[in-house]
């Protein structure tokens, strides 16, 4: 296959799994933001989700203060930001346009029309007025481009392009946003608990708020089950009441949760076999690397160490792996 046909595809399927993650951070931090708290914790809240989306210094160069309704018009409708719902229907349009012929009908169908109800529902000010009904077709419309592209695909390099950049972008996501809540609990409960561990003589961990089983955050925990459509599941593998520790589990070692970072790496890892090439060996075994920790990882040796400085490297090196497929079979990096 054509690197410029693979990278398209590589990116269309990144883009429109963006904004479906885009959707979900936002609903977690808007349901968040509805219950109790300080002003001072909002606004932490809201430049967290600004923080790990690493969009800060962008923001904070068009709005003069961080409020809900600037972030929410950053993210949603800014075209200028290329991680807004706007622009990653956009460039997934685009992406899908210049290779219809790799495409089914069908799969570039869904595409267009998404990106000319995008239109019509900014037009009509949806996120504004029903911003959760809003986020909630953004994630259907994913939902729907990826069911099409299995059930109408063949199973050839192209899908795999597909799948891989889903992969890849989906275990950065879902990095970003347990690193959302992470922020949000180490904001209210003083310096960040892996400053609190670090020790030189890497002597037992420091229990901290990350770990605790808080009672008051069994809603933050919950809306951060549900943006990622893991409540039920939940209930369903722990049978029991919701805590930080079996959260950080689900989301992060189980193999059998389709959104948690183990089932993903596992999914790059695969997609990676099926489309190998002389280049690729050093990053096939990264890959794999990952995958096997994450296979054999406990989550009491991954609170013990930091959450956030476990997620943070896990970002680092699934951004590496991604920086690798662009190396191996694709454009350079530096076109994007």
């Amino acid at each position: 296959m054509l690197s410029r046909t693979a990278d398209h595809l590589f990116w269309m399927a990144r883009y429109i799994e963006r904004a479906e993650n885009t959707a979900r951070m936002l609903d977690v931090n808007l349901s968040t933001s509805l219950l109790p708290q300080s002003a001072q914790a909002s606004e932490s809240s809201w430049r967290a989700l600004l923080s790990i989306s690493e969009l800060t210094e962008e923001f904070d160069e068009r709005y003069p203060v961080v409020s809900p309704r600037d972030v929410m018009a950053f993210m949603v409708r800014d075209v200028g930001n290329s991680s807004s719902i706007g622009a990653c229907l956009q460039n997934a349009r685009e992406n899908a346009r210049a290779v219809r012929g790799s495409l089914t009908t069908e799969v570039w169908e869904t595409h267009n029309d998404t990106w000319l109800d995008l239109q019509r529902k900014l037009s009509d000010r949806t996120p504004e007025r029903d911003p959760q009904a809003f986020f909630e077709w953004v994630k259907f419309r994913s939902h729907l481009s990826r069911g099409v592209t299995i059930g109408t695909m063949l199973k050839d390099e192209a899908f795999y392009f597909v799948r891989l950049g889903t992969f890849l972008e989906r275990a950065d996501n879902t990095a970003r946003l347990i690193d959302v809540k992470y922020h949000g609990l180490s904001d209210e409960a003083g310096p960040p608990a892996a400053e609190v561990r670090k020790s030189a003589d890497d002597s037992p961990a420091v229990p901290s708020r990350e770990i605790a089983d808080n009672p008051p955050d069994f809603y933050h925990w919950a809306a951060l089950l549900r943006s990622v459509s893991a409540f039920e599941t939940y209930r369903k593998v722990y049978r029991d009441v919701i805590t930080p520790a079996r959260v950080a589990e689900l989301l992060i070692l189980r193999g059998d949760m389709p959104r948690s970072l183990a089932s993903c790496v596992n999914e790059v890892s695969a997609n990676l076999a099926m489309v190998r090439n002389r280049r690729s060996e050093e990053t096939e075994r990264r890959a794999g690397l990952l995958s096997a920790e994450l296979r054999y990882s406990r989550i009491e040796d991954i609170l013990a160490r930091g959450l956030h400085s476990y997620l943070t490297e896990f970002l680092e090196r699934i951004n590496d792996l991604g920086k690798r497929v662009s190396e191996d079979f694709l454009l350079p990096v530096e076109a994007h």
